[in-house]
């Protein structure tokens, strides 16, 4: 029997004096498909509603029940949950790509274009029509990562809306997963600019 010797990484400090250029990191991340969420606030005082399209989500605990949302650092929706301590996650189901796609562009009434109320006490926006789960978060800590923020938040409760597939986006277009959450290939219903 053969032994090979195990490469070894380089020391940080070779690391740290390399980076990639945005377009080979784009490609990389656009491999790498994602459920589709739209994070959603309030502002502070205000009542008047943010929201984004957000697939920089993942789960972080479960006890306490914890994620992670990475916002850009120049939005409106980062600005305001960080004033009101909340927000919440709609996770889009396969016919939420329109909501998708409003929450994805800048400026103008977001809102207008999809049915929406605010949930319980919080009064958080939920859209009702093209999320199948949606969760209440408290802001935990944040921490800046380059023209990003990572927002960590502990889910205070949690309701299922639909029994949907859910959206996905990988290589640069919405999918749905497979009808009855079985494994294997998505059919795309189409690709985003």
């Amino acid at each position: 029997m053969e032994h090979t010797k195990a490469a070894t990484a380089p020391p940080p400090a070779a690391v740290a004096a390399r980076s990639t250029d945005v377009d080979a990191f784009r490609g990389l991340m656009a491999g790498f498909p994602s459920g589709v969420a739209v994070v959603t606030t309030t502002g502070a005082g205000t009542g008047v509603p943010f929201g984004l399209t957000c697939t920089s989500l993942c789960a972080v605990s479960l006890a306490p029940p914890m994620l992670l949302v990475s916002l850009d650092n120049r939005s409106g929706t980062l600005r305001e949950l960080l004033a009101g301590g909340g927000f919440a996650v709609n996770l889009l189901h396969r016919w939420g790509r329109r909501a998708a796609e409003v929450f994805a562009t800048g400026g103008g009434d977001r809102f207008a274009g999809v049915v929406w109320r605010p949930a319980g006490d919080s009064g958080l926006p939920c859209l009702t029509e093209d999320a199948h789960s949606f969760a209440e978060c408290r802001v935990r800590s944040t921490t800046p990562a380059g023209d990003h923020t990572v927002v960590i938040a502990e889910v205070v409760s949690v309701r299922h809306l639909a029994q949907h597939p859910p959206l996905l986006y990988g290589l640069r277009g919405y999918a749905a997963w497979p009808s009855g959450g079985e494994a294997g290939s998505a059919a795309v219903t189409g690709v985003a600019g």
